[in-house]
């Protein structure tokens, strides 16, 4: 009877060309994952999956600036949303036309502090756009979540850059309130959306005027 041959002796894929060239792909695949840049999103995510939110803030600072050192505050003093990983999905939300949209804000406001320009002061509005992404926060006036944020700013550099809290509330409170005039809660972008169709809608149809 002829004894079949051992195959335990002969490692799996050993001095197999495909086997080979799957492994070095798969190698040389997650090297140039890890040399790629991390964007800001990419450090929070990370950073707050594991670590606590004081970490994570000096983390995310490195890379984000001034606002991931005041998100990582937040995160470790209250966690909840802010030490989630959804809140990077936020960081990216800061896009060049939001940054443009304080700017102006901010320069023509009678408000305007005299000794700070707009990069001092933009980690306050970057710190109200990104509250208002906050669904714990929904439907709730800035003066409710104030405490909350202003954990965050905490850093000596910060304030030493930007100001005290005090001084960058209105700020932040602008941000957190954009479009919604001088209304005291936030309101979604689709109840903002159904009411500007629906006024529309009176307007063409005659339905918005008093008999």
């Amino acid at each position: 009877m002829e004894r079949e041959p051992d195959m335990a002796k002969t490692p799996v894929g050993e001095g197999d060309p495909m086997a080979d060239a799957v492994d070095k792909l798969a190698d040389s695949t997650s090297a140039e994952r890890h040399a790629e840049p991390q964007t800001a999103s990419d450090v929070v995510s990370e950073s707050v999956g594991g670590v606590t939110g004081t970490v994570a803030g000096a983390a995310i600072g490195a890379l984000a600036g001034p606002i991931g050192a005041v998100v990582g505050g937040i995160a470790g003093a209250i966690g909840g949303w802010w030490a989630g990983r959804t809140v990077s999905e936020a960081v990216s939300s800061f896009s060049e036309e939001d940054d443009e949209f304080y700017r102006t804000s901010y320069e023509s406001a009678d408000y305007r502090l005299a000794d700070r320009s707009y990069e001092d002061v933009r980690p306050a509005y970057q710190l109200g756009h990104l509250a208002r992404h906050n669904p714990d926060y929904a439907g709730r006036a800035f003066e409710e979540i104030e405490p909350d944020l202003e954990r965050g700013w905490s850093s000596a550099d910060l304030r030493s850059r930007s100001g005290e809290w005090t001084r960058v509330r209105k700020l932040a409170h602008d941000a957190y309130h954009r479009g919604h005039g001088n209304e005291s809660t936030p309101r979604r972008i689709g109840e903002i959306t159904n009411a500007a169709r629906q006024k529309m809608h009176d307007d063409t149809t005659g339905g918005g005027i008093a008999p």
